[in-house]
């Protein structure tokens, strides 16, 4: 894990000075909430529905075991007693005091963690595949590249006022975990013929009112040429980006309307023009950053345990648990386990600070005092011996995290909606939980199959609902909540976006008919199939029949 040196804590503990007096400014009346609107967002502090909410970075999702009792003592101290994992990797507190901001900037600090660039149009939180360093189809850990970048973009002078907000995401392994082609900048490492580590390189992904699944413009970057490369793409944005309308601001309108191949041709020229000049690291540099992301030192172990495996035998939910919640490590003897956010009936996402800090004692106990948090809203353990499965899942279910649906239909992407969010039309928690309600049963879920449901509360797209095979989005009606369906979105390396299937329903209409798709399914999929597969087969008519009673 990285760890701060002398300039990033000193840099830090500037910004949280700066900040501090301007807090006492806008409390005293100096400053209005127009004035001080720009200062809190560059702090990673909004101003929701009924509060203040903080949002704290989470680098390429890796915290440790003491970062996560600090984010548990905050939730206790200053909120109400729980944080909100989010889908880039952040955590949010929702109901901060404007005077105690000060002090949580200066917490997270004594635990190497910020919220600088958590807002704002400019570089966000570089995201990873939560698996990174612990998977067996992983190329190259991508945590050094991703904690490169965070370091190059960090206060970057020349990127620091981006025509709108700027997302990259890196994976290294095969299974895109990290959603890469949704991106602004999506980087996939991969070797080429001469067993050379380099990045197949996306731009123009992203979602909200116009989804757009990123275009890739080369197809072998040497690692060595990463930050002068991606300096040449942030270039071109940031010279022809739109400014006049923050709706066709982003990277994909541009990509879009200049298309692809010119968009690789002058980033390529751009590139050609500055590539020699000092933005790349040296290879001392970048092997300084690698060297905090080396393998935890595993001894080799049985790939079985013969009393996990009795235990399994005897226990339906931990035997399922094993099956959804746990992946393969590169290491013989050792599973990732991810830990499910999503309890029945439970906020997607929400952990309590007593949860947290048993995840943290577990990742004391069980893997190298790591945790890494997923883009869809869980927390995993890395690292963890076979043999301690059943212990850990003990202590998980008791403390209301052993739910074994990671994958699996209850196993949502849920946004705040309005339940919270300043731009939401449509509440999305109760949603959500009212589909974890109806589909309550375990057996039944698993029959249903890998199935991810992703949930938005207004077109902005927080929830990802275009990336799901099941999307829900929330839009107001004339003053009613109203809920559309989409069908055949994936965030996967097959990315696709869903297609709207028709008229929204209401708020106990939308269960009935996420009931109805999922009854179709199960009437037509063939031997082994997937939903997303039998969507893909069939199309969308059968379940707009089914919806609509359209012929």
């Amino acid at each position: 894990m990285y760890a701060y040196d002398q300039f990033d804590h000193a840099m830090v503990a500037s910004r949280n000075a700066e900040f501090r007096d301007q807090v006492e400014r806008r409390l005293k009346g100096e400053l209005t909430e127009d004035e001080f609107k720009p200062l809190r967002l560059m702090n990673g502090l909004y101003l929701q529905l009924h509060a203040y909410m903080l949002r704290a970075a989470i680098p390429y999702g890796t915290l440790s075991a003491d970062q996560m009792r600090r984010l548990a003592h905050i939730a206790r101290r200053y909120d109400k007693g729980y944080g909100h994992f989010t889908t880039r990797q952040n955590v949010q507190f929702n109901w901060p005091k404007l005077s105690d901001t000060p002090d949580i900037l200066d917490e997270l600090a004594e635990v190497e963690m910020h919220a600088i660039q958590t807002s704002g149009n400019c570089i966000r939180n570089v995201t990873t595949d939560q698996f990174a360093g612990a998977t067996a189809d992983e190329v190259a850990d991508p945590r050094p590249y991703a904690e490169l970048l965070r370091q190059w973009s960090t206060f970057h002078p020349e990127f620091s006022f981006l025509p709108r907000k700027f997302k990259i995401a890196i994976t290294g392994a095969s299974a895109d975990r990290a959603a890469v082609k949704w991106h602004d900048i999506g980087l996939v490492l991969k070797q080429n013929d001469a067993g050379e580590v380099g990045f197949e390189v996306s731009v123009g992904g992203g979602m909200g009112r116009t989804p757009v699944i990123g275009k890739v413009i080369r197809d072998f970057l040497p690692e060595k040429d990463l930050l002068s490369y991606m300096e040449a793409i942030l270039r071109v944005y940031n010279e022809n980006g739109r400014r006049d309308n923050k709706y066709k601001a982003r990277i994909k309108i541009l990509v879009e309307a200049m298309g692809a191949d010119e968009y690789a041709r002058q980033t390529e020229a751009e590139w050609e023009r500055i590539k020699d000049a000092p933005i790349d690291v040296p290879e001392e540099e970048a092997a300084r950053i690698k060297a905090f992301f080396a393998p935890p030192p595993l001894e080799v172990l049985e790939e079985t345990n013969a009393s996990v495996d009795e235990f399994a035998s005897k226990n339906f939910l931990f035997a399922s648990w094993l099956n959804n919640n746990t992946n393969k490590h590169k290491v013989p003897g050792y599973v990732n386990v991810t830990v499910s956010l999503k309890p029945h009936g439970g906020i997607a996402g929400d952990a309590t600070a007593e949860q947290m800090e048993l995840v943290a004692a577990l990742a004391d106990a069980y893997s190298q005092s790591e945790i890494r948090v997923s883009h869809e809203q869980n927390l995993i353990l890395p690292h963890v011996p076979v043999k301690d499965l059943a212990t850990i899942w003990a202590d998980l279910d008791e403390a209301g995290l052993g739910t074994a649906n990671v994958g699996l239909i209850t196993d949502m992407i849920v946004c705040p909606g309005l339940d919270y969010c300043a731009l939401a039309n449509a509440r999305s928690i109760p949603i959500g939980q009212a589909i974890s309600n109806r589909f309550d049963d375990m057996k039944r879920i698993q029959d249903i199959g890998p199935l991810k449901i992703k949930m938005s509360g207004c077109i902005n797209a927080c929830g990802h609902h275009h990336a799901g095979h099941i999307g829900i989005l929330g839009v107001d009606r004339k003053g009613e909540e109203s809920y559309q369906i989409l069908l055949g979105g994936s965030g996967a390396e097959d990315a696709s976006k869903g297609t709207i299937l028709g008229p929204g329903f209401d708020e106990h209409g939308i269960v009935d008919a996420v009931e109805k798709v999922v009854a179709v399914y199960l009437g037509e999929r063939e031997e082994g199939e997937e939903f997303l597969g039998t969507y893909r087969r069939i199309g969308a008519q059968p379940f707009k029949e089914a919806l609509y009673g359209t012929h």
